[in-house]
């Protein structure tokens, strides 16, 4: 994307093209006005439009550009932390609501891209959460007790059959969620996209905002070549945030994160990796996962950039770790490769934040932007219609608080990534 290979890789390649859309060059009066095209902000746009509401959305780049594009394509139920830590972090009241939403976010996002027939290889066949050891084991005993305490439909698996399910060797056990998935990310923001165009909003691509502010009783939003007036304000930016809304992305540590996907494999190989569907993540600090596209290429990820010395490092650990859990794919090739940035919050949960009157914004994901950021931009919409009001919205409204040391701690996750994927590396 805007001649970059290594920005959306195997998406940008597998995905239908975008729908047609143009620059600002106007000014616009509209009731809402949404700056970032990603799941948050077009899942609002398309529920604001379904219910009356005449919608404007201003992207910088391209739609899905931020990490809607370049995702591992996990339609995950919850959050990273475990149930009863989210609780405790948020309070009863926001902690239980929070769970219950994520909880059937999945469900959600399936329903939307059967509802608008979405080309987006939506497969709603699981998940699988790998174990790497016995602490990660414990630890997954531990996770599957409380979600099941709460009435969630997951299962722990033992050694031979996460085994049998995955095809991969050399894990102790897994927990299986029946509530999760797959989707071809990009394909699935494009997707949001088309969908809210039909219903009626409006969206222009390469019109980074300059500058918004509060004139009146509503906002103006600058861009170069236009304007927008509205009565809302929705920010749905979050790691790759530009101009006024940077403060989003200083609120976050940022984690590289890189894929690399083989050529299409035979159907015999095919087969024998994750036969039932389903993608995979496991349970090491420096983290890696694996999936299938529909194509039948095998895509693998782990924390790093594919970036000056990290390119060979962490292609030649792809190289290393596909041999290892699937012997059978002794030679491969790869097709493409490509990485980008997770937006990582203090204590690993998303924000709400507003920034003056009639505005709101949710970022902060923590690598589980695809079913969370449809949700809650679900739930902007039914705020800006008045379904509902700020205290009963699933996170409380918070004030931009800036990490200490932030800069550091992001080239420590590359430095420490590199470590672990030299050869004498335990990743």
């Amino acid at each position: 994307m805007l001649g970059n290979d290594r920005s959306h890789g195997l998406w940008e390649l597998s995905a239908p093209p975008p729908p047609h859309t143009a620059q600002l060059t106007e000014e616009l009066t509209c009731d809402v006005v949404v700056i970032g095209a990603g799941y948050t902000g077009l899942s609002a746009a398309l529920h604001l439009v379904r219910g009356g509401v005449n919608v404007c959305v201003l992207e910088a780049h391209e739609i899905g550009f931020g990490a809607s594009g370049r995702n591992s394509g996990l339609v995950n139920a919850g959050m990273w932390m475990m149930p009863d830590v989210l609780v405790a972090t948020l309070g009863a009241t926001y902690g239980k609501r929070l769970i219950n939403l994520l909880g059937e976010a999945p469900r959600d996002v399936f329903a939307l891209v059967a509802q608008y027939r979405m080309e987006c290889e939506a497969d709603h066949r699981g998940t699988y959460h790998l174990a790497v050891g016995e602490s990660g084991l414990s630890q997954l005993r531990e996770r599957v007790a409380q979600w099941q305490r709460l009435g969630a439909k997951v299962e722990l698996l033992d050694a031979d059959q996460t085994a049998k399910r995955t095809g991969a060797l050399g894990y102790k056990g897994s927990i299986f969620d029946t509530r999760a998935g797959t989707i071809q990310p990009l394909a699935y923001a494009r997707g949001l996209a088309r969908a809210a165009l039909k219903e009626g909003a409006k969206i222009f691509t390469s019109s980074k905002v300059d500058s918004f502010e509060r004139v009146g009783t509503g906002w103006s939003v600058k861009t170069e070549l236009g304007r927008v007036r509205a009565n809302w304000l929705v920010v749905s930016t979050d790691a790759y945030s530009l101009g006024p809304t940077m403060l989003i992305r200083n609120e976050e540590v940022l984690l590289p994160y890189f894929q690399i996907s083989t050529y299409p494999l035979s159907d015999n190989l095919r087969k024998s990796i994750l036969p039932n569907g389903g993608g995979t993540w496991d349970t090491k600090t420096v983290l890696s996962g694996f999936r299938l596209d529909n194509a039948g290429r095998l895509i693998v990820g782990s924390v790093g950039a594919l970036e000056s010395t990290g390119v060979h490092i962490h292609r030649a650990w792809a190289r290393r770790h596909i041999r290892r859990i699937f012997p059978q794919l002794d030679e491969v090739e790869f097709e493409t490769e490509w990485y980008g940035k997770i937006g990582m919050t203090s204590d690993h949960l998303p924000r709400l934040h507003t920034f003056g009157p009639n505005s709101v914004g949710i970022s902060g994901y923590n690598g589980r932007g695809i079913a969370p950021g449809t949700v809650m931009g679900r739930e902007i919409a039914n705020l800006i219609i008045g379904k509902t009001d700020l205290a009963g919205m699933p996170l409380p409204v918070s004030k931009v608080t800036i990490p200490a040391f932030r800069s550091v701690r992001e080239k420590y996750y590359e430095i420490g990534a590199q470590i672990a994927h030299l050869p004498i590396g335990r990743a």
